[in-house]
């Protein structure tokens, strides 16, 4: 166990599932060891799984004549209600950010529920919970310097100028509270569930992980994906000005 990572792939027990990152195989990297970790895998996973939907989506919805199919009429009503929620947010804005926010939630939300398919969740690793909070604090950040300009400098100083250290703190804690709120609470499910599997006996896991599951990996991760969404929307709607 290196820096609380298991390291080595031997150490991966499929059957006892555990809430450790797992390091699975090894690359030197500029003379530099890094690894390959079940993190990576698990992401990789996601994004093929989200790629092979958006496939079947668009097929279905491009074969659609006369009378739809329950699937295209799903996926319709899936992207009239995203369109819903980003324009009721964030107003007028709502349409160049549809793609971003729709991107957004497919990933975080499939990473959230991975947890149903026996994968370990890619949020519950702050490493990927990070980079998708600094993908947005940059869009947040662009947002402000564009329509804000000189204004959102002179913000800094506001109400008066011993007040800089603080604003700048504001404005770096963003990316840090997206990223411990989505992280923390997908890595206590984890843990949960980790638990449960590995300290009680086998009789007492039968039928009861289901509802676990449900409540950790798929209610908690709608939720998370929703208020991870919502704070980014608002933060960029507050930046240009937009009321929402």
């Amino acid at each position: 166990m290196v820096n609380g990572v298991a390291t080595g792939f031997n150490t991966v027990n499929f059957d006892s599932p555990d809430f450790y990152i797992h390091e699975l195989y090894p690359l030197d990297l500029f003379g530099t060891t890094v690894y390959i970790t079940t993190t990576h895998i698990c992401t990789f996973i996601v994004i093929v799984s989200i790629m092979i939907l958006a496939v079947f989506a668009r097929r279905s919805v491009l074969k659609t004549k006369d009378a739809p199919s329950k699937f295209a009429t799903a996926v319709e009503i899936a992207i009239g209600t995203l369109l819903n929620f980003v324009n009721g947010t964030m107003g007028k804005a709502g349409k160049k950010y549809v793609n971003y926010v729709g991107t957004l939630f497919l990933f975080v939300f499939f990473s959230n529920i991975s947890g149903l398919f026996g994968l370990r969740p890619p949020t519950a690793d702050y490493g990927t919970t990070l980079c998708i909070a600094l993908v947005s604090f940059i869009m947040i950040q662009y947002a402000a310097v564009r329509y804000q300009k000189w204004g959102y400098l002179k913000g800094m100083f506001e109400p008066i100028f011993l007040f800089f250290p603080i604003n700048v703190i504001s404005e770096v804690a963003t990316p840090v509270s997206l990223s411990l709120r989505l992280f923390g609470n997908i890595l206590a499910g984890t843990v949960m569930m980790a638990l449960y599997y590995g300290m009680l006996p086998i009789f007492v896991k039968i039928g009861i992980p289901s509802a676990l599951h449900i409540y950790f990996d798929l209610f908690s991760g709608a939720i998370q994906t929703y208020v991870f969404c919502m704070l980014t929307m608002t933060f960029v709607a507050d930046k240009r000005n937009v009321e929402a």
